[in-house]
């Protein structure tokens, strides 16, 4: 199983790593651009499995506040900073909020984020949440955004698009192979401003809110918990013999899991 850390960062460096490519019978990559990142001649023995979350209804959103949600502990791979950035540059008569979720992983980045948010009432740092009260946070705002360096296959970006919230995005592959390469929500990486832009897109221009909201609806088909379990169940069915499946029946019998 190859999340993003493995699959754009280990493999390219980490012998290890590389060996264990070899010696898996399978390979699963988290979304459809996951594949192009492997040696061509594991091709053949890779899957895509997307994970999944359960679908809730979107949340009372606000009237007077155009509200941002940021998920992500503050550590480099994230990027909050651009995020960050992004909001400073947003006319200061805007109705925005940003909610940050996450916590203080990386010292230094967070005392950074901090800096560049001083005197800003519209960013919201909430430290570190439960997943289901950050879900919940999520289904109340407008807009996710997820300005990452690299993403296997972000849940976060599931769990928004399953309770009804578009998403604005870097545009990296574990991204793009999430909700397509065409999804008009991507940016560069980095870019602060071009973020900018597409947050004051969605504020100012209903068609384009309308646009995203109905691509990322598109997609909801993927990331249902039924899908996902026969996906796991179909690699199973494929790779493990009889004896094992035996043995799991054993194990299942004696109360064990």
């Amino acid at each position: 199983m190859l999340t993003g850390t493995d699959l754009y960062r280990d493999i390219a460096v980490d012998e290890e790593a590389r060996r264990s490519l070899a010696l898996a019978s399978h390979l699963v990559v988290l979304q459809d651009e996951g594949i192009t990142a492997l040696p061509s001649e594991y091709a053949a023995k890779t899957m895509t499995i997307y994970q999944s979350a359960r679908l809730l209804r979107p949340g009372r959103r606000s009237r007077r506040h155009f509200d941002l949600a940021l998920v992500g502990h503050m550590r480099p791979e994230k990027d909050p900073l651009t995020a960050v950035r992004a909001l400073r540059l947003l006319p200061a008569d805007l109705p925005v909020r940003l909610f940050h979720v996450g916590g203080d992983l990386d010292p230094q980045l967070a005392a950074e984020i901090r800096a560049e948010a001083a005197g800003d009432v519209r960013y919201r740092p909430l430290g570190a949440l439960s997943q289901s009260a950050t879900r919940q946070l999520i289904k109340r705002c407008h807009l996710l955004l997820l300005p990452s360096l690299m993403e296997g296959g972000a849940n976060v970006l599931i769990e928004a698009v399953t309770s009804g919230v578009p998403v604005l995005g870097s545009d990296i592959p574990g991204n793009r192979g999430m909700l397509g390469a065409d999804y008009p929500g991507w940016f560069p990486v980095g870019d602060a401003a071009r973020l900018a832009e597409l947050i004051l897109a969605a504020t100012r221009d209903p068609g384009y809110y309308a646009t995203l909201s109905q691509r990322c609806a598109e997609r909801v088909s993927l990331f249902s918990p039924a899908r996902e379990c026969a996906a796991v169940c179909s690699l199973l069915e494929n790779e493990v013999s009889v004896e094992a499946n035996v043995g799991l029946i054993d194990v299942k019998r004696s109360g064990r899991n």
